[in-house]
């Protein structure tokens, strides 16, 4: 019997959620994912010397800015960049690129930095079309998606804890979404104080209600399942358009020969009885605020995103004065 993880690609495009090149080198995955987190983690562990050339090419320009903020902010997008070209060297498909988080809830600033991203990578030879732009899913985060997208520039949406965000996202033709099963399956286990296994598990159930009310209406937004705890969710969503896996859990599925049972299908999807619906921004406010999960985890995770930034700003400062 062939691996899980082999039987999974034969119906879900894999995603390798890391920035660390010699993981990429050796998984092989079609696409990457990297957001604030996981660059801090690669700077830490494997490519501080990719930093610090940025930095000593940078330096002279440094005059250039009105103050320290802004030039760390102008280094994190070029290590983004120049970390995602290397990485692009190894995959055939999309990597995602995380937009500043503390512009969660701005949408000129999420714009001007994702069009400066996209330039970069332009100006390198790259096609924007291999690239994903990630905004948090705010409502000022979609709306700058939606100005994006109009101009050819793909964008993956994070953070998505509930249906009216995915809904807004697919009537604002966003490319892909990213919602976070493994953050679901936390809050309601912590809450519940109980554990979930399989079909029962909140997260799961959640990215089938989204993956079904897409394809019964036939949205074009891709969805990418995000954050898992185990295998076992995994399994649950064999089927679904993409699914971003930790190293260590696609490392799991291919040395594991269980049989695969597909989940998810467009065909079944559209047998299911499920009515439209259509939010006002004013509406998806409110609904937002009223779903105590999805306002704590989207809260909780932008805060994240900031907090690990702050870090790769305080290394970039320390590397900075060194040089």
């Amino acid at each position: 019997m062939t691996n899980l993880l082999k039987q999974l690609e034969k119906y879900t495009t894999i995603v390798a959620d890391t920035g660390e090149i010699n993981i990429i080198k050796q998984l092989k995955p079609y696409e990457v994912t990297t957001n604030p987190s996981l660059i801090l983690k690669t700077i830490e562990k494997e490519n501080n010397d990719l930093l610090i050339n940025i930095l000593k090419e940078e330096k002279l320009n440094f005059h250039k800015y009105d103050n320290e903020k802004d030039f760390f902010s102008h280094i994190i997008i070029l290590l983004n960049v120049q970390l995602g070209s290397e990485i692009l060297n190894y995959i055939p498909g999309r990597i995602s690129i995380e937009v500043n988080p503390f512009f969660s809830f701005d949408i000129k600033k999420s714009i001007s930095e994702a069009k400066k991203i996209i330039s970069l990578y332009e100006n390198k030879g790259i096609n924007r079309n291999k690239i994903l732009i990630k905004l948090a899913t705010t409502l000022e985060g979609i709306k700058a998606a939606e100005i994006l997208e109009k101009e050819n520039i793909n964008c993956n949406m994070t953070l998505i804890f509930s249906l009216i965000q995915a809904i807004k996202c697919a009537e604002a033709k966003v490319t892909l979404i990213s919602p976070f099963v493994g953050r679901i399956y936390d809050w309601y286990k912590k809450r519940e104080k109980r554990e979930y296994i399989g079909s029962e598990d909140p997260g799961v159930i959640f990215v089938k209600s989204i993956y079904d009310y897409y394809k019964k209406f036939d949205h074009k937004t891709q969805i990418m399942g995000a954050s898992f705890r185990n295998i076992q969710q995994i399994i649950e969503l064999a089927g679904c358009d993409l699914l971003t896996i930790s190293p260590s859990l696609i490392n799991e599925l291919s040395s594991n020969n269980d049989k695969l049972n597909v989940k998810l299908s467009t065909k079944k999807s559209k047998l299911k009885n499920i009515l439209p619906l259509k939010i006002s921004d004013e509406e998806c406010l409110f609904l937002m605020n009223k779903d105590l999960m999805a306002s704590e985890k989207l809260e909780e995770g932008i805060l994240l995103f900031k907090k690990d930034y702050e870090k790769l700003v305080s290394i970039i400062s320390k590397c900075f004065y060194k040089i």
